[in-house]
């Protein structure tokens, strides 16, 4: 994942990092040093040489978003298609239980459509489309301590 808080840009964030570029271009045009425009902007100084140079080979137009790195390899069309794979749990894929793991989740997506992820693109991929990983916050409510006692005291001695 390329950002931590999520997997990339809100629409404010990525907004105020093109008022960031666009503002950097008029103090290119002024004749600032590179180094005070990145102090002045709380950028980093390799930040503002990419956009400097960008800026001299392009002008102001060079220094527009260029959009995401890539694309997602699943369209929301063949995520759906997963959702609906998944919903059948994974029995019916050929698991012997009923636990989804990020990495039977990875095999499911080669074998049902030829894509390749990894471990942490599929838990990105799950996460961009709202699912979350599902842990057991306590205990079973039919859980009765009385009887793990019992085990732990009566059955366990004898197994050891």
């Amino acid at each position: 994942m390329r950002y931590a808080q999520g997997g990339g840009l809100t629409a404010e964030r990525r907004a105020f990092r093109e008022r960031l570029r666009q503002e950097a271009a008029e103090r290119f045009a002024c004749g600032d040093e590179v180094a005070v425009i990145a102090h002045d902007l709380r950028v980093t100084v390799r930040s503002v040489q990419r956009w400097h140079r960008a800026w001299a080979e392009g002008g102001v137009p060079a220094l527009a978003s260029k959009g995401p790195a890539s694309l997602p390899v699943l369209s929301d069309e063949l995520f759906a298609v997963l959702e609906r794979e998944l919903d059948m749990g994974p029995l019916a894929h050929g698991w012997p239980d009923q636990t989804w793991t990020l990495s039977r989740i990875r095999t499911l997506i080669g074998r049902r459509f030829h894509k390749s992820y990894t471990v942490q693109g599929v838990a990105a991929l799950l996460k961009r489309h709202g699912w979350s990983c599902q842990v057991p916050a306590r205990r079973a409510v039919e859980r009765d301590e009385q009887a793990v006692a019992g085990w732990v005291k009566g059955t366990w001695p004898r197994v050891e």
